[in-house]
């Protein structure tokens, strides 16, 4: 999953027009290092959708305008307007993953 590393290309990433999947996490972070472990094939089984990973804490002005108050959470955008977040206490498990990107299809 590529990482974001600067604003100009978070924006031009979620204002395409195409599901973008926002995984805000950091390097600390123990649930994150376990998404990590199972978020692979989820990303391959969604193939109409980009996937990338934002540090909250590099971007805490990202995390916070788009309401990022655990972590992992996942964000989808598509031409520039914020669909849908997936909270970390509901992101644990691959289920809930895919629960929550079928809601996109």
């Amino acid at each position: 999953m590529e990482r974001i590393e600067s604003l100009e290309q978070f924006q031009n990433i979620i204002n395409e027009d195409q599901y973008s999947v926002m995984k805000f996490d950091t390097t600390w972070c123990p649930d994150c290092k376990n998404l990590d472990r199972f978020i692979g094939p989820i990303v391959e089984e969604n193939d109409d959708k980009s996937f990338f990973a934002v540090d909250a804490e590099k971007f805490e002005d990202l995390a916070s305008k788009y309401e990022v108050r655990g972590i992992p959470s996942l964000l989808v955008f598509k031409n520039g307007e914020k669909l849908a977040h997936l909270h970390s206490k509901f992101a644990k498990t691959p289920t809930q993953i895919r629960e929550y990107l079928d809601t996109l299809k």
